[in-house]
């Protein structure tokens, strides 16, 4: 059942309930609301139920309405959650996925395939034009370059992609009408604009606090296909962001260095320890060759297209993320995910870490 943009923002300030278990009770989709009400915690239950039988009484009442009052008050403003049509599929299936966006921008930039890229705040020459290059080359390729709007290769990555009248998406560690760090003020301009998009799990009016960008970090690569770290000391965030990618199941690219630069022995680690070494953007592109393949035509016989299956066809014991099985199917979300259950309950396919595998006892296509 479809909850309104109204349910989800009341879930996602109810008091006591974390992301994941917000996330683990979506999943299970109980009845609206009396579902929820049995499931929750009981602070959070009493304080949803008093939310929905006496508004006038309810703390959580006035809250929804100020959040309201924000998102109403211009185009570009919305609150994305996991029924809204724009929300990336690609988010609940992370750990622990948030269970709103605020967003401020153009939603279109949305549909493009996603690539973080990532680095260090005070990157060399050499790393200043790297970011640029490679973000120019995505966006001029369909791409859409996401980061985290921070100083360095992020804002760098960023500036360029939109240069190159592509997108971008920045995940911020504050709300998103906060301009955080201050010396961004244009590229937060810009990134209202076509193209751009602005996405964070805080309400408007939270100020940035060390503790958000860890977190923030997970959605960067959540709502990637992969990551790209261009520039990285030893200690930095961006292998943090690495090591979360790949929890995530995502794909990680390093830009190699020379061993005397400070900047590049994070991305010297990262491809010892596995990282696919980045000479220029084809090396990525082939890596990532099954995000923009164009489906195959179905050239079988005619009496065997019904029991052809768009969705099966794309599957394989490698995980595929339900974004890119929508991309690669050309299906809507909510067709592609009641595929995908029907095929779980044939026993022809199954959700693992990362997406969805074909199981063995399903025959290829033909």
């Amino acid at each position: 059942m479809q909850r309104s943009a109204t349910d989800w923002l009341a879930l996602s300030l109810l008091p006591g309930v974390g992301a994941a278990r917000l996330a683990e009770l979506a999943a299970s989709d109980p009845p609206w609301p009396d579902g929820w009400l049995a499931a929750l915690p009981r602070p959070a239950a009493q304080a949803l139920r008093l939310c929905l039988e006496h508004p006038a009484q309810s703390p959580l009442a006035a809250r929804l309405a100020t959040e309201r009052e924000w998102l109403d008050a211009a185009p570009d403003r919305h609150l994305l959650h996991p029924d809204h049509p724009a929300w990336p599929e690609a988010l609940s299936q992370i750990a622990d996925p948030p269970p709103v966006l605020w967003a401020l921008g153009d939603l279109d930039a949305l549909e493009a395939p996603r690539l973080a890229m990532v680095g260090t705040r005070r990157p060399t020459r050499e790393g200043t034009g790297n970011a640029a290059g490679f973000a120019r080359s995505l966006a001029e390729r369909g791409w859409c370059v996401v980061s985290g709007m921070a100083l360095g290769i992020d804002g760098i990555a960023q500036q360029a992609a939109l240069d190159a009248e592509g997108r971008s998406i920045a995940v911020l560690g504050c709300g998103v009408d906060v301009i955080y760090p201050a010396r961004h003020r244009r590229l937060h301009e810009r990134l209202r604009e076509p193209g751009g998009l602005l996405l964070s799990e805080h309400p408007p009016g939270t100020r940035a606090r060390a503790g958000f960008f860890p977190r923030r970090n997970r959605l960067i690569t959540g709502l990637s296909r992969g990551v790209l770290v261009v520039e990285a000391a030893e200690r930095s965030g961006s292998l943090v962001s690495a090591r979360l990618a790949v929890e995530q199941g995502r794909d990680v690219f390093a830009l190699p260095g020379s061993i005397h630069n400070p900047q590049a022995r994070g991305c010297l680690h990262l491809i010892r320890e596995g990282a696919a070494l980045v000479r220029d953007l084809d090396d990525i592109l082939a890596e990532l060759a099954q995000w923009s393949v164009a489906p195959v035509v179905n050239r079988r016989a005619p009496e065997e297209a019904p029991d052809a299956d768009p969705v099966l066809a794309w599957l394989s014991d490698t995980p595929t993320p339900v974004d890119a099985l929508v991309d690669l199917t050309g299906l809507a979300v909510p067709d592609c995910q009641r595929r995908l259950l029907a095929l779980e309950l044939e026993g022809r396919a199954s959700q693992a870490a990362g997406g969805w595998v074909r199981l063995p006892t399903s025959p290829g296509p033909c």
